[in-house]
């Protein structure tokens, strides 16, 4: 057991979970802890998984990792007989249940990711046969079993190239070799043209073998046609035979029972079907609505970058630890009223939740019945055409009853025969036995004589064993002689191995030597190359300054560098006068930045004192006049 907890620990701390747990961390984990744990398990294997275990029931999550345990061949230890004790460990996260499920998980995760892949696409959905009796409906339950017949051919492929191996060499060799057939053809079929060429009406056989292969094609594709319009045929004659065995059935079943039976089923069904009108199906559709409307807004909000998630996270981890805080202090008030009005919300819930089971079971009831009913009409019928007894309802029932009472009596007596011959049995039985000690008797006197035969035999080989000794001495003698000459062979095959390394060795060495020189002499002559083609660069420089025509000469490298030097001279010169001027002018510059800013100060001081008069309330009121100001009380 401490073996399995090391090893779930260290697949735990490990990529992509990084839980960083300990042995005694992990033990210590509460059951809503560890089924997240189990879940964030299952939900590496299958991404739909990956949900907050918080926001659904206990039987809901129990039901849904029961089923994906099922999809990937979990079997529990206790086998079958502990099934429901192992729905019951799981729904309330049991260690000894979730324990070996994420020691299985965690020790094949590849394997079973892959086995959930395949999941979603070969387990086949289960349509009623109501359904199927549409054509519409029957024709896309048809397209969709091909699909799946195709998907699983396709990755079948998919596997066995993974595993062929195919290199990109062997692939290029092939393309290679293709090329080289292709080549051969194109010139065969070239030399066949020369041949017909010369054979007299070539043209009107060539036209003759083109209608006879468009005549083969032709005749391929109406058999194909041909083939599928049989498969056509075939199908419609099975649903007409499904149609008349359900209309058969139906009417026995009309005719077999009565109206007090029908009417209660009929009351059945009203309860059935009103229940799910009226709770069950709104409240899907209440859901499902509020799903599509949450996932609207999610999609009509521009996409949000690592920033905003991260804002996101915190915000929810923050709202998460309010609400763990507000159950704490409505835990810790413990009012009477309030416990007894969640446990009763708590038995309504459970109520509820057994009535939605409940529902679910009969629905899944039904399907079955329906499953088993439309077996059972393909078994009869098929019984029906090979030849065997119609099933049998009703007075017939009562007839065969009646018919094997009458067998019964017969069996009985046909055992009590069989009861006499038993006794009979045991008669002949002894006289076996008395039979057989007077054989093992016979059997002794032939042990007897088969002693004194090998006894003699015993003497006649005592010569041929003295032989053997003598050969046997002959070989001792000569082993210690075989072992000499092969050591010698050993030491010369060594000698001559370790000459053949050193001589390889020695060839080794000369061709890098080649190579290297080789390389230098490549060096040598590109700088060569790189050397002639800068003294004629250098011989033409001269030549175009030597020449007597100006227009040459201003084309020359000397008189464009000569023409850069001096542009750059003046540029230098009209930068130091701007370096001379801001010097000049740093200090005024200055200066006035500085008042600049002092009548800012004094501006915003104004305005703070203005605002504040405007602020207190007035005392009196000043008169301005020239040259005088007067307040006035």
């Amino acid at each position: 057991m401490s073996e399995q907890l090391k090893f779930i620990v260290e697949q735990l701390n490990r990529e992509p979970f990084k839980k960083n747990f300990n042995l005694i961390t992990f033990d210590s984990l509460e059951p809503m802890q560890l089924l997240q744990t189990l879940n964030d398990a299952l939900a590496e294997i299958d991404p739909k998984q990956a949900i907050d275990i918080r926001e659904e029931m206990p039987e809901q999550t129990a039901k849904r990792m029961f089923t994906l345990l099922g999809m990937l061949k979990y079997k529990p230890p206790g086998g079958m007989s502990e099934v429901s004790s192992f729905r019951q460990g799981l729904v309330i996260g049991s260690k000894p249940v979730v324990h070996p499920i994420l020691h299985w998980l965690l020790q094949r995760i590849p394997e079973l990711k892959k086995r959930a892949y395949l999941a979603r696409f070969l387990v086949k959905l289960e349509v009623p046969a109501e359904f199927l009796q549409d054509d519409v409906i029957a024709e896309t339950f048809h397209q969709y079993e091909e699909l799946v017949g195709g998907f699983k051919n396709i990755h079948k492929e998919c596997e066995q190239l993974k595993s062929s191996g195919f290199s990109t060499a062997e692939i290029r060799r092939d393309i290679v070799a293709m090329e080289e057939e292709k080549d051969q053809l194109i010139k065969r079929v070239e030399r066949l043209k020369k041949r017909v060429e010369a054979v007299s009406n070539h043209q009107r056989m060539l036209e003759l073998a083109r209608q006879l292969r468009v005549e083969k094609e032709r005749e391929e594709s109406l058999a194909h046609q041909k083939q599928e319009q049989k498969n056509q045929l075939f199908q419609a004659e099975q649903r007409l035979q499904r149609c008349q065995i359900q209309l058969r059935d139906l009417q026995q079943a009309a005719a077999d029972e009565k109206p007090e039976s029908l009417m209660k089923r009929l009351e059945e069904d009203i309860k059935f079907n009103s229940y799910m009108v009226s709770e069950k199906l709104p409240r899907e559709l209440e859901n499902t609505r509020k799903v599509v409307k949450y996932l609207q807004k999610v999609a009509s909000e521009p996409a949000l970058g690592q920033a905003e998630l991260r804002e996101l996270e915190d915000k929810i981890r923050e709202t998460n630890t309010e609400i763990n805080h507000l159950i704490e202090k409505k835990m810790m008030r413990n009012d009477p009223m309030d416990d007894k009005l969640s446990l009763f919300r708590q038995q309504a819930a459970i109520i509820v939740r057994k009535k939605e089971t409940k529902v679910e079971e009969l629905q899944e009831a039904r399907e079955e019945l329906a499953a088993v009913e439309r077996e059972l009409n393909m078994k009869s019928s098929q019984a029906q055409e090979r030849g065997g007894a119609k099933l049998i309802r009703g007075d017939e029932f009562k007839r065969y009853v009646a018919k094997m009472r009458g067998k019964s009596s017969t069996y009985k007596k046909k055992r009590q025969e069989i009861a006499e011959l038993k006794v009979e049995y045991g008669v002949l039985q002894r006289t076996e036995e008395i039979l057989r000690e007077r054989h093992t008797a016979g059997q002794q006197q032939l042990v007897k004589k088969l002693n004194s035969v090998i006894a003699e035999k015993k003497s006649a080989l005592s010569p041929l064993i003295k032989d053997l000794r003598a050969l046997r001495q002959e070989h001792a003698e000569l082993a210690p002689e075989f072992e000499q000459k092969k050591a010698q062979y050993d030491t010369c095959a060594a000698g001559l191995e370790s000459n053949r390394s050193k001589l390889e060795q020695e060839v080794r060495m000369l061709r890098e030597e080649t190579a290297q020189e080789e390389s230098r002499y490549h060096h040598i002559n590109c700088m060569r190359e790189i050397t002639e083609s800068q003294m004629e660069r250098a011989a033409d420089q001269s030549k175009i300054n030597q020449s007597m025509d100006i227009q040459v000469r201003r084309t020359a490298l000397r008189e464009k560098y000569i023409a850069n030097t001096a542009e750059q001279e003046s540029l230098g010169k009209v930068l130091r006068q701007q370096v001379k001027q801001v010097r000049e002018n740093q200090e005024p510059n200055m200066r006035q930045m500085k008042m600049w800013k002092d009548l800012e100060t004094l501006l915003e001081c104004k305005k703070q004192c203005y605002l504040k008069a405007q602020s207190q309330a007035p005392i009196g009121h000043i008169i301005q006049d020239v040259g005088k100001d007067m307040l006035v009380l």
